[in-house]
C-alpha cells in the first residue's frame, strides 16, 4: 500500500464510527442521492459496491443480492452491526482493497447487475487499473455506476470541512465528468450517460429541493450541481452474436406497399421473421397482408416466415406492442408500412446490435439530405426541435427521435416493459415509449443515419397539429419523470 492509500485508511479508520452520524447531519444531501440511484438501479438486482462504507448505499438500494467491499475494517464492522447477516442475509460486507480485488474474487460471486463506485474513485492511486479489473466481474447486462463530487465545488467543500458543516475528507482525486469518460474508454468500458444533480445540497425547508428538482436539471445550470453520475457497461463484453430478427410492419391504409416491403427486404440474418400487424384498414391492407403471406410462404417464392396480425386497439404504439409481444426473433426491428425508411438498410442495423455497438438502434432521417418532399416544411423544423429537446431530457444526442426504424433485443424489450409502470401507458407514437424505456433501463443508445425517401403510396399518418400538441405534452411528462422527479 503507497503512503498516501495508507494515510488515507488511517483516516477513515478513524471517522467509521462517526460516518453514519454525518449522513444524519446532511440527510437532505444523502436522500437526493439515493434517489437518483434508486431511479437508475432497479430493486431486487445484483449489486457489488465497492467502497461501501457503512453499507447504507447498498442497503437502501434493495439488492437481492449486495455485496459490499471496503479497505478500511473499522467500516466494515459498523456496516456489519448495521445490517447483521440474521436479518440482512442477502448483504455481505468483506474487507479488501478494491484496486485489488483478484484475491476476493471467488468470494464476491460475480458477475454482477450493477457495480457501484460511490465517491470511490476520490481515493484510489490508479482509477484506470482499478476498472480494468471489473470486466471479470462483468457479463454484456452489467452496468458500471460511478457517483462524484463536481471538480469544481472543491473550494466549497474544503470550506465546509473548515466549518465543520461537512465530514472531513483526506486529499482525493477531483475528477471531472470528461476525466472518468476517459479513463473508462482507457480501460475498454463504453459511457451510456452522464447526469448532473444537486445545485443546493441541502433541503432548505423544501426550497433546496425545489431549486433541485425544477431549476437545477436545467441545461448549462445542471453543470454547476454538486454530484455527478456516469453509467457505462464493458465493452469487453459486447461480442457479436448471431440472433434471430422479427421485423414488425405497422401497416393502416398502405396496401400498396405491403408487397414491396417483402420483395425489398434483405436476408440479412439466416433466421428472419416478418409480422404484419394491420390497423382496421379501409384500403384493403388487411387481405394484401394475407395474400403477400400465402405467397411468399412457398418455396419458389422465397419460403418466407410471414405471420399477419390485426391490432387490438388504435395508434401505432399498439401495433407495436402486438407485434412485438407475438414476435419469436432474438431481435425486434420496426419497418414503417410506408417504406420511407428504405428496407435496404435494415442490414445496418442488424449488425450494429449483433455486434455489441449498441442495445437500442434508432434511425435518423435528418442527418442525410432526403428526395425532395419525403418530409413537409414545418414537419422538418418540428422534428429538428424536437430532437433537441429530447437530446437535453435523456443526456443522449438524438437527431430524430420520431423515424420510426428502432431496433433492439426481445430480452431488453421485455425489460422495458417490466419497467412500463414508471411510465405509465402514456404514448400513442411507440416511440417514446421505447426510447424512454430504453434511457431508463440503461441501455446503450445509438443512431443510424439513412436515406429518407417519399412516399409512394398513401397519405401520412400523422397530423401536424394534432399530433404536435401530443408531442408538446410528451416534453413535459418526459422532464417530470426523467429530471424533476
Amino acid at each position: 500500500m503507497s503512503a498516501r492509500k495508507a494515510a488515507i485508511l488511517s483516516h477513515i479508520d478513524g471517522i467509521a464510527t462517526q460516518r453514519d452520524r454525518w449522513r444524519d447531519r446532511n440527510s437532505g444531501f444523502y436522500a437526493d442521492d439515493m434517489n437518483f440511484l434508486k431511479f437508475l438501479i432497479p430493486e431486487g438486482a445484483r449489486i457489488l459496491d465497492l467502497g461501501c462504507g457503512t453499507g447504507s448505499l447498498l442497503a437502501g438500494l434493495k439488492p437481492s443480492y449486495g455485496m459490499g467491499v471496503d479497505f478500511s475494517a473499522n467500516m466494515i464492522d459498523v456496516a456489519r452491526a448495521n445490517y447483521p447477516e440474521t436479518e440482512y442475509p442477502e448483504l455481505q460486507f468483506r474487507v479488501g482493497d478494491v484496486e485489488a480485488l483478484k484475491p476476493l474474487k471467488d468470494d464476491l460471486k460475480g458477475p454482477f447487475d450493477f457495480i457501484i463506485l460511490s465517491d470511490t474513485l476520490g481515493f484510489v492511486d490508479d482509477c484506470q487499473a482499478l476498472l480494468e479489473q471489473l470486466h471479470d466481474l462483468c457479463d454484456e447486462e452489467t452496468r458500471i455506476v460511478i457517483a462524484y463530487y463536481s471538480h469544481l465545488w472543491e473550494p466549497l467543500l474544503r470550506t465546509g470541512e473548515a466549518l465543520g458543516l461537512k465530514m472531513p475528507q483526506p486529499e482525493v482525486n477531483f475528477l471531472s465528468p470528461a476525466d472518468i469518460a476517459n479513463i473508462l474508454s482507457l480501460a475498454d468500458f463504453d459511457v451510456i450517460k452522464t447526469e448532473w444533480r444537486q445545485i443546493v445540497p441541502t433541503r432548505l425547508f423544501g426550497i433546496g429541493t425545489a431549486i433541485n428538482r425544477f431549476i437545477g436539471t436545467l441545461p448549462l445550470i445542471r453543470k454547476l450541481s454538486l454530484r455527478h453520475f456516469i453509467v457505462a457497461r464493458s465493452f469487453r463484453k459486447a461480442k457479436r452474436k448471431s440472433l434471430s430478427t422479427t421485423v414488425l410492419v405497422p401497416c393502416r391504409n398502405e396496401k400498396g406497399n405491403i408487397e414491396s416491403a417483402i420483395t425489398r427486404l434483405p436476408r440479412f440474418c439466416d433466421d428472419l421473421e416478418v409480422l404484419y400487424v394491420e390497423g382496421n384498414s379501409s384500403d384493403g391492407t388487411f387481405e394484401e397482408c394475407e395474400r403477400v403471406r400465402d405467397h411468399y410462404a412457398k418455396p419458389e417464392n422465397g419460403g418466407w416466415d410471414i405471420k399477419v396480425f390485426k391490432q387490438p386497439g388504435k395508434g401505432k404504439g399498439d401495433a407495436v406492442r402486438k407485434g412485438f409481444d407475438e414476435a419469436r426473433g432474438d431481435v425486434l426491428m420496426i419497418l414503417d408500412a410506408d417504406l420511407t425508411m428504405p428496407p435496404e438498410e435494415l442490414p445496418k442495423f442488424y449488425d450494429a446490435i449483433a455486434g455489441g455497438k449498441g442495445e437500442f438502434i434508432n434511425g435518423s432521417r435528418l442527418v442525410y439530405p432526403m428526395e425532395k418532399g419525403a418530409m413537409r416544411f414545418l414537419n422538418y423544423w418540428a422534428n429538428r426541435t424536437f430532437a433537441m429537446i429530447f437530446s437535453f431530457l435523456l443526456n443522449q444526442r438524438f437527431t430524430d427521435t420520431l423515424c420510426g426504424t428502432k431496433v433492439l433485443t426481445k430480452a431488453d424489450y421485455q425489460k422495458i416493459q417490466a419497467g412500463r409502470s414508471y411510465f405509465g401507458e402514456f404514448d400513442p407514437f411507440g416511440d417514446f415509449d421505447l426510447i424512454f424505456g430504453a434511457a431508463k433501463q440503461n441501455l446503450k443508445i445509438i443512431e443510424i443515419p439513412m436515406r429518407y425517401a417519399d412516399r409512394t403510396y398513401g397519405e401520412p399518418q400523422i397530423s401536424r397539429f394534432r399530433d404536435g400538441w401530443l408531442l408538446l405534452q410528451m416534453v413535459v411528462f418526459a422532464w417530470r419523470k426523467l429530471k424533476a422527479f
